[in-house]
């Protein structure tokens, strides 16, 4: 699969708003009153449905929209080994909303196993006709993250090298495990990263006993080490994501405090980055991504409101960017997906289907 094909100019992220359909089976299911299996059976339409949307759009990229999950990464850590889900005593503080306390943390000796959502990949595959199904996990990086030394168990990892190898090879292990179900587009969602881009984000760090820099670099290293010996024919992109629960966000700063580390340094096939709006900052810090070699999907489109853009300013912000990373390098998405969590952003499926036929619409006119 070669990313320099026209196909791949117009991108999309992964998640799409909750049908009503998928919310009350899920509310049903949670109560008792409907099994695992019916609440399949209406996962397996709505997704199904969710496709066929995608290919009318144009795209020749399709995702599962996330239907099958609560969160875009609880739920594939909770499927990890030595990862125990539990409730917390607060959620996740973005600008001004919280989300439920929920959390994980590292309780056992981690490790790739049965993971449950090989199979949902699966189903995605086998409904997806001549389009490429994508694939969306978290990054390594955010299992670290989230909960740092405290929510790892000191018995099982005395020694944090140890942890990091471990982490590495947990996620060099889901690689080959999705590679092997016949998955040859993956995606890697990392909010880390553009925490270390914001001062305020930092400061936070510092003061839980972490120094941003050194995390950089571990991180770096962690993703390259899971990426060794994939596949020529396997992409891989990542994510940066600054945020997105219910149109919200957390982290703000442009990329240039990381991109010589990670735009010069990590090996994905190609990086997807949020340039919605001014908090993203300049395309100054594209000119690290290597020539010829990695593409950089621009997420000029948001998902966090239903005002459509114009189309000769994105043209424009294309054309700007092409100073610092070449044209042919250059692929168009929204800057999330519409629904990191169930809860989903602050725009209807009518606003959120224009949004991607516009993504279609100026890629094909671009290039």
């Amino acid at each position: 699969m070669q990313r320099d094909s026209a196909q791949f100019r117009a991108e999309v992220v992964g998640s799409f708003l909750r049908p009503a359909a998928i919310k009350e089976a899920r509310e049903k299911f949670q109560a008792g009153e409907l099994a695992s299996e019916a609440l399949r059976r209406i996962e397996d339409e709505a997704i199904r449905e969710v496709v066929a949307h995608q290919r009318a759009s144009g795209l020749k990229i399709v995702t599962d929209g996330e239907f099958r999950r609560a969160w875009w990464h609880f739920d594939f850590f909770a499927g990890l080994d030595g990862v125990e889900r539990y409730e917390a005593e607060q959620g996740i503080q973005f600008n001004g909303v919280q989300t439920k306390a929920h959390s994980v943390r590292v309780t056992g000796k981690l490790g790739f196993g049965h993971h449950p959502m090989l199979e949902d990949f699966r189903y995605l595959q086998s409904i997806s006709g001549d389009a490429v199904a994508k694939m969306t996990i978290p990054s390594p990086s955010v299992l670290h993250f989230r909960g740092g030394r405290k929510a790892i168990d000191a018995t099982i990892y005395p020694d944090l090298n140890t942890y990091f190898d471990d982490l590495a090879q947990t996620w060099r292990d889901a690689i080959k495990a999705f590679y092997d179900a016949g998955c040859r587009y993956l995606q890697l969602d990392d909010t880390v990263w553009a925490y270390l881009c914001s001062e305020d984000q930092k400061a936070q760090i510092r003061e839980r006993g972490d120094d941003p820099e050194e995390l950089a670099w571990i991180y770096a290293q962690v993703l390259n080490k899971a990426l060794e010996g994939k596949p020529d024919d396997l992409t891989i992109g990542l994510h940066v994501c600054r945020g997105n629960f219910r149109s919200t966000w957390i982290s703000e700063g442009g990329y240039e405090p990381v991109a010589e580390i990670l735009f010069g340094s990590v090996n994905v096939d190609a990086f997807f980055l949020e340039y919605d709006n001014e908090r993203s900052g300049g395309f100054e810090p594209l000119r690290f991504i290597k020539p010829g070699k990695q593409q950089v999907v621009l997420g000029l489109i948001t998902t966090k409101n239903g005002e459509l853009e114009n189309r000769e300013t994105v043209k424009k912000r294309i054309e700007e960017a092409s100073r610092y990373v070449s044209l042919d390098q250059i692929c168009l998405s929204p800057q999330c997906g519409f629904a990191s969590t169930e809860e989903g952003n602050s725009l209807s499926e009518e606003a959120q289907w224009a949004k991607l036929r516009l993504v279609v619409d100026i890629a094909n006119e671009v290039w």
